[in-house]
């Protein structure tokens, strides 16, 4: 249904990240299966036209911001103060299903939001601590957070039959927000010194290397009490989980490390690793051809400062820049003439679809542009996302505007616009579009003693280095 590939390379797209596909498809089709009055969390109320016009650039980023803040914070699990993994409920999971990864991406987003004072320091570092401390309670395996959560009691959500345990990526992602929290909350009173106490607690029992299934130079993305290693997907790059292994080098505790071989020989090495071919005359360094989904060059980055990251193998600036470029052109040059393409509108990454989900991009292209590509690429392109932007909100924002920012995604050949928002598409935009005005939340991360020695055991050289 997705991801038809042609190539010997491109099949290794299939095998790491079909899996996450096919499950997000379940959920997505499901949930389009459901009537809208059962399920969807949007305001009946709210009026797309009434929005403010005429706003200068910074004014548009604000009200961009804080809008889709409203989805980590209105919109949160009264009980755990997580994530909800899509606004229209998944498909026989109900109201109380949390995401781990969007979650950490909610975190990032309550920093922006105290940083710019839409909501009181002591109000987030409460609302942090209350869900530091829900996940204190929750289910883990081995340190790490299975994707799916009850909000209400902490009890895994199986994400599929074998997928009912840890899953390392979406643990990943949650601790790149969680220790930018610990180094942005430095007060003294009781509420921020237990905040960050706690994250310090928590993040090292994460045992990174028992996920490399027994002594392998790879690290794997779940593991299950009931099923084992059964979900089989050992983690090579190029694509969104680099932050896994840069967090993997760096923990701090020495028992559960992994060795600068795991990164080396594992995610730097396949066939879909290294790249150097150019596509609409932009060269790629890594990864697959034409570049892949545009959250390739988003989720790991969140934190991780790509100013100036290089390895033996990459310029990691100039990869995710020319990542974006090579969609953007595609979208430019639109080779399949979907209507709406163009200069002002383009970005193509995972999102909800007219018939269900699809991890978009160049060679998997069915005409649906997802807001959350364009407006996430932010640092890289700043003046091709503003042109974006101002489309989507000035030109349709009747349609697409809504009260947690945009909606996930719209297909103008189809006549589709989503009536869903999802964590992992909401989230990008906010801690994006704050690394481009103020570097917010690159400097956190990269402020952490541990990622500094971690990427130095990787052989990473940036700027941020101390």
């Amino acid at each position: 249904m997705v991801l038809v590939r042609h190539t010997c390379e491109d099949l290794f797209l299939n095998q790491e990240h079909l899996m996450r596909i096919k499950r997000q498809l379940l959920t997505g089709v499901m949930a389009l299966l459901l009537l809208p009055a059962q399920g969807q969390k949007t305001d009946p109320l709210f009026n797309p036209a009434g929005r403010p016009k005429n706003l200068t650039d910074s004014a548009l980023l604000d009200l961009v911001q804080k809008q889709t803040f409203r989805y980590f914070w209105d919109f949160a699990h009264p009980v755990s103060g997580m994530a909800r993994e899509r606004s229209n409920e998944s498909y026989g999971y109900g109201e109380e299903t949390v995401t781990t990864g969007g979650t950490g991406f909610g975190v990032m987003s309550v920093i922006v939001a105290t940083e710019r004072k839409w909501i009181s320091r002591d109000t987030a570092a409460k609302f942090l601590l209350k869900l530091i401390n829900f996940l204190l309670k929750a289910d883990s395996y081995h340190g790490a957070f299975p994707h799916w959560l009850n909000g209400a009691t902490g009890k895994t959500i199986p994400f599929s039959r074998k997928d009912d345990g840890a899953d390392l990526v979406e643990t990943s992602y949650l601790f790149q927000g969680l220790l930018c929290a610990r180094q942005y909350f430095t007060g003294t009173n009781a509420t921020e010194t237990e905040l960050r106490n706690r994250i310090s607690w928590m993040w090292p029992d994460i045992e990174w290397n028992w996920f490399t299934n027994g002594g392998q130079e790879v690290l794997y993305w779940h593991w299950s009490p009931n099923n084992g290693w059964a979900m089989n997907f050992p983690v090579r790059g190029f694509n969104e989980c680099l932050i896994m292994y840069v967090l993997a080098a760096s923990s701090p505790n020495e028992k559960y490390s992994v060795s600068p071989a795991v990164y080396h020989r594992g995610w730097a090495e396949s066939n879909f690793f290294k790249n150097g071919k150019s596509f609409y005359d932009i060269k790629l360094p890594l990864g697959f051809d034409y570049g892949g989904p545009l959250f390739f060059s988003q989720y790991s980055f969140l934190g991780l400062d790509p100013r100036g990251l290089k390895d033996r193998y990459a310029d990691y600036w100039e990869q995710n820049l020319n990542h974006t470029l090579i969609n953007r052109e595609h979208c430019v040059r639109n080779p399949n003439k979907f209507k709406g393409y163009g200069e002002n509108c383009w970005g193509l990454t995972a999102s909800d679809t007219y018939n269900g989900y699809a991890a978009h991009s160049p060679t998997e292209d069915l005409g649906t542009i997802s807001p959350t590509a364009a407006l996430s690429a932010f640092p890289y392109t700043p003046v091709y996302s503003m042109q974006a932007l101002r489309h989507f909100y000035t030109d349709l924002g009747d349609k697409i505007w809504s009260e947690y920012g945009f909606v996930d995604a719209f297909n103008e050949s189809k006549n589709w616009v989503a009536s869903s928002h999802l964590a992992i598409d909401q989230g990008p935009i906010i801690v994006m579009i704050e690394n481009y005005r103020s570097g917010l939340l690159w400097n956190l991360f990269m402020s952490c003693p541990e990622i500094q020695t971690g990427i130095k055991r990787l052989g990473f050289t940036s700027p941020a280095s101390h």
